[in-house]
């Protein structure tokens, strides 16, 4: 069996998506706890994004990505101080782009064993596809998706 190593048990990286949303919330809460029980490192990312400027003005383009910028900052301070409350460790990091590119470039630059994300609270995504469904159908880590 290729890329089995002998006396591992669990994942020693979690990737945790958090982009402020209720599912995303809960999906960090239970990486915090699978962390902790499996004693692997944490990392939690932040995709921040900026809608096409097709359809927009620059000055809006501009308010919509300072925006962005402040809501991943309060993510990041939140998470902080949850992480600090909790007494636990993790990398916190921040990328800009496309919520599904930028996951799957730190799950690989990182390593990482699974990768745990929030469902998706859109009802479209049920026919045309979710970060998460993406995130599986990649087929390179375990994911774990929580409602």
């Amino acid at each position: 069996m290729e890329g089995f190593e002998l006396g591992t048990d669990g994942p020693s990286l979690i990737l945790a998506a958090v982009d402020g949303s209720t599912t995303s919330l809960r999906a960090g809460a239970y990486a915090v706890g699978l962390a902790r029980r499996q004693r692997s490192e944490l990392v939690v990312i932040t995709v921040t994004t900026t809608p096409s400027m097709a359809s927009l003005s620059a000055d809006a383009v501009t308010v919509l990505a300072e925006s962005a910028h402040e809501l991943a900052a309060d993510l990041h301070e939140q998470a902080k101080e949850y992480l600090r409350l909790l007494e636990m460790e993790a990398r916190l990091v921040t990328v800009h782009g496309d919520p599904y590119i930028e996951i799957v470039r730190a799950a690989d630059d990182l390593r990482a064993d699974a990768v745990v994300v929030g469902s998706s609270m859109k009802a479209g995504h049920r026919f045309v596809g979710s970060l998460a469904v993406r995130l599986i159908k990649a087929g390179k880590w375990p994911v774990t998706v929580v409602p």
